[in-house]
């Protein structure tokens, strides 16, 4: 039986796909919400299993170890810190929570349970929660990304209950907010993710707007990206300026430029519900997908073509 691995992307941009890549531990439920990868090319994965909620996996997908049972609601987001630790953002609890690369919780940002007013019921707890966001309210309701300024300063995208950016100093208290709910620029429809690029911009994923919008650190618009994306979920940028988007609402990732023009792009429709990307050192991806005909949320590896 052939052992070659399906090629995906274009130019300088492919990899070869390795769709069972991770192997999670024995008996465990993975329903993969985000992937992460930290300096010494460890991936971690942030599972909506109640065993296993963080697992930790070498590059060759094996696993090494798992913590974080009993912490968490609903998890949404983890992302590698750049002081070596990792943030994780619970959206049913209303938390970002900063941990050591081992699990111990070192900070939090937001009051358990404590949803600000949107017009979203408190008992509201849908993904499709966000079509009943009348106005833009304080932090937080169900958020979604966290990114960290070099200065420390905190910008948090809060999505599912709300249509707002929030800023928070470095010593966590919050400064302020953007964003109302709508179509025009400057508003939200899910903002889904955040990415501080390196010169300072704020890339903002606008789920279901269809699209990128990049405001500077006081919440000025400064672009809408031309290219459309299908429900930009998670934004991730490499050490080269490139961008990496999954898009949720196609299974589609796509790759630009920091001006927002498409270099590459593959997927598949049945692989809808992208929802999480990040690279290694080596330039391979680790992406969160779901398989062909509903099989459950993984990590699937893209190592990179050279």
């Amino acid at each position: 039986m052939s052992t070659e691995k399906p090629v995906v992307g274009s130019g300088k941009h492919r990899y070869a796909v390795h769709e069972d890549w991770a192997r999670p531990p024995e008996g465990c439920e993975m329903m993969a919400a985000s992937v992460t990868v930290d300096a010494q090319d460890r991936v971690y994965c942030f599972n909506r299993g109640k065993e296993h909620p963080v697992i930790v996996f070498d590059r060759d997908g094996n696993t090494l170890s798992s913590w974080g049972v009993g912490l968490f609601a609903f998890p949404h987001t983890i992302r590698a810190s750049k002081d070596g630790n990792l943030w994780l953002v619970d959206r049913d609890h209303a938390q970002m929570m900063l941990f050591t690369l081992s699990g111990q919780l070192l900070r939090t940002i937001g009051t358990r349970g404590l949803r600000s007013d949107t017009g979203v019921a408190s008992d509201d707890f849908r993904s499709e929660a966000f079509r009943n966001v009348t106005h833009g309210g304080g932090p937080f309701n169900l958020p979604t990304d966290i990114d960290v300024a070099p200065s420390g300063e905190m910008f948090i995208t809060d999505g599912y209950g709300n249509a707002r950016v929030h800023k928070f100093a470095a010593d966590g208290t919050h400064l302020f907010s953007w964003g109302e709910p709508g179509t025009a620029p400057g508003e939200f429809n899910l903002p889904h993710a955040v990415w501080i690029d390196r010169k300072g911009r704020l890339l903002i994923a606008d789920r279901e707007n269809d699209r990128i919008q990049v405001f500077d650190q006081r919440g000025k618009l400064l672009h809408v990206w031309p290219t459309k994306l299908i429900g930009p979920a998670v934004i991730y940028v490499d050490a080269d300026d490139i961008v990496y988007i999954v898009e949720h609402n196609s299974g589609l990732v796509s790759v630009l430029t920091l001006d927002g023009e498409r270099l590459a792009q593959w997927g598949d429709p049945s692989f809808r519900s992208c929802h999480g990307i990040w690279g290694d050192s080596h330039g391979d991806l680790y992406v969160v997908r779901a398989g062909p005909w509903g099989r459950r949320r993984r990590v699937v590896k893209h190592v990179r073509v050279r």
